[in-house]
């Protein structure tokens, strides 16, 4: 496949928009950045070195844990077994994007995951249910989302008095609930509702009797299997005339 082949062509003024879109949700990002900079630095990370995970982690619950597991001696191994089950949801996000960056350029394409979020994920994913492709929400989605996580670290870890404990306020839930939002905005046909009732069961179970952090992959795991081997007709159609 030659560079030419490649057609999606990121759009500027779409980037400004969904940059825009999501900045309500980035207020909550900053809340949680916050939480994170005060504990990073109480667990005895300098402010740079707090900022530098936030900068080039980017990933809000694998900080916090690697953080409740730092120390004068960090045991690697452990570390990365816990950052790889929380995070290890991507590689399944990453795969449902794909038929939206198959024709994106290499290098465009493995950038924008760099800001992939749960968030900016879900706008994407359910407006390509409903037949329209938006990659300009990860990028521009994406920006926004990191610059209020560095923005929220930098006041922690400076300010950190100010916002202990979001929870107390109710804001764990804000992003939930977004999620929750684009869930029930795209298609729900019986495939759809079968895939989240096998998830909710997958996920519930593997929170009760796995190790922590497994949930998420053991839902996901499911649901992706329902989607994989229950097909719309359209897609079995597709399949089979690419078999053919």
């Amino acid at each position: 496949m030659s560079v030419a082949s490649y057609a999606y062509r990121i759009q500027p003024h779409k980037v400004r928009q969904e940059f825009f879109r999501l900045f309500p949700i980035s207020l909550f990002v900053v809340a949680f950045g916050a939480a994170f900079g005060l504990a990073a630095t109480q667990q005895g990370l300098l402010p740079l070195e707090a900022m530098l995970m936030s900068t080039t982690v980017f990933a809000g619950a694998s900080q916090f844990a690697a953080t409740d597991m730092w120390g004068a001696e960090v045991s690697v191994l452990p570390l990365i077994a816990v950052v790889f089950a929380i995070n290890s949801r991507h590689l399944l996000m990453g795969a449902s994007l794909y038929p939206m960056l198959k024709d994106v350029a290499p290098l465009k394409r493995y950038g924008l995951l760099l800001l992939l979020t749960d968030a900016n994920w879900a706008v994407s994913a359910q407006e390509y249910q409903n037949g329209r492709r938006n990659l300009e929400v990860i990028l521009g989605g994406g920006l926004v989302l990191w610059l209020a996580w560095l923005v929220g670290t930098w006041l922690g870890v400076y300010f950190g008095g100010l916002l202990q404990d979001p929870k107390s306020l109710g804001l764990d839930m804000v992003l939930g609930c977004f999620l929750l939002a684009m869930a029930l905005g795209g298609k729900k046909s019986p495939r759809v509702l079968v895939a989240w009732g096998v998830a909710a069961l997958a996920s519930l179970a593997a929170w009760k009797w796995l190790p922590p952090h497994t949930h998420v992959v053991a839902g996901a795991l499911a649901g992706g299997l329902i989607g994989y081997f229950w097909l719309d007709q359209p897609q079995a159609a597709a399949q089979e005339g690419e078999q053919a």
